[in-house]
């Protein structure tokens, strides 16, 4: 197989989508395929290694340090030369016309969405009727490509009606997480501050400032807290002013994974409360540091806690409050043994095993030359 990873919108602090590609790509690459990842960058480059090649491609700065390809024919081109027996699409807005390359070629496609845009166009606008130009977009969508993947119950709500309607293929491929640098520290630091952490891009569509209201309501009840954040991102400084005269310590973009980890695994509780998230990468890094996790009741991340690793609340911040002293109130150890247990469901050779069943099926058609796996 040669597989086609596009990735598109990247920048510093590209998260839970950069993760899964990155982890996904490692996967194939070990499992025999060839791998292609292309992304935007400052120039134009092409690089090789362990995990296959990568190719950047020059793209204008847009937003917060991001990149956006705004030429897909340029994609085209690459792919023209790699000639994938499958394309791997990580991004719905600006990759349209290498579908439509793929289908005339004869090329299988996958669109994995990381997002549920109407939720997240909804959450950033705070106009619920800007889900409609959405509704559009993913009926387009549903018709460009071969297959669909989603990774959460609450993902795939978005597009089951319209996928069946036009016999669009549709799987839910949960995502995985690195448990061998995610994992429970060996000692921690007992006192009597609940300590809460969020790891989380610092922009509206992850609702951080649910988090920090969710400790000012801690803060102002009495209760001993603190709120440590790792992230950055537009609303820092916004952040900053709703926290002041608050314990909520803003530390920026972390780089290192395991400095993340030991970080996320001091803490008692972790916070993943925004309504919209459509799978929650960080709420599986933080069970895998055996740090219970409270999420909003709605989104993909709530289908990740279950048991005594976490709770889920309404995403108000007296409701959460109420969540974080229930969760906090449970026997520490047992939560930790729980919240450790059901991080390790999610592995990434499972999430790779299922996506690489869909690159095969895809490929077996392919239109292009094809070498042996």
């Amino acid at each position: 197989m040669r597989i086609a990873q596009l990735a598109n919108f990247v920048g510093p602090s590209s998260g839970g989508m950069r993760t899964a590609v990155d982890a996904l790509g490692r996967g194939y690459v070990a499992a025999g395929a060839e791998r292609l990842l292309v992304v935007p960058g400052p120039a134009d480059s092409v690089s090789e290694g362990p995990d296959g090649v990568t190719v950047q491609v020059r793209a204008p700065r847009v937003h917060g340090g991001y990149r956006l390809i705004v030429e897909p024919w340029r994609v085209v081109d690459v792919l023209e030369r790699f000639a994938p027996t499958s394309v791997e699409v990580n991004d719905k807005l600006t990759l349209l016309p290498v579908a439509r390359w793929a289908r005339r070629r004869g090329v299988g496609t996958v669109l994995f969405s990381h997002e549920r845009l109407d939720d997240m166009v909804a959450l950033l606008t705070r106009v619920d009727s800007a889900r409609y130009p959405v509704a559009l977009l993913n009926r387009v969508l549903v018709r460009s490509f071969d297959r669909l993947v989603v990774a959460s119950h609450y993902a795939e709500r978005e597009f089951r009606g319209l996928a069946d309607a036009v016999g669009c293929s549709l799987s839910r491929v949960p995502l995985g997480v690195d448990l061998h640098t995610f994992t429970p520290p060996l000692a921690r630091h007992e006192d009597d501050v609940l300590r809460l952490v969020l790891v989380s891009r610092l922009s509206r569509e992850k609702s951080p400032e649910l988090a920090v209201a969710t400790a000012l309501e801690l803060h102002r009840r009495g209760v001993p807290v603190r709120l440590d954040v790792y992230g950055d991102g537009p609303q820092r400084d916004e952040l900053r002013d709703l926290a002041a005269g608050a314990p909520v310590v803003l530390h920026g973009y972390v780089g290192s994974r395991d400095e993340l980890a030991a970080r996320i695994g001091a803490a008692d509780v972790a916070l993943s409360v925004c309504p919209g998230e459509t799978f929650g990468l960080a709420v599986l890094e933080a069970l895998a540091c055996g740090t219970p996790v409270v999420t909003a009741d709605s989104g993909g991340a709530a289908e990740l806690v279950c048991g005594l690793s976490g709770a889920s609340a309404a995403a108000r911040p007296d409701a959460l409050a109420d969540a974080v002293l229930d969760l906090a109130a449970r026997p520490r150890d047992l939560t930790r043994r729980a919240a450790r247990r059901r991080a390790e469901q999610f592995d990434w050779p499972t999430s790779v095993a299922a996506m690489l069943d869909l690159h095969a099926e895809l490929g077996g058609r392919s239109g292009l030359v094809r070498l042996p796996a």
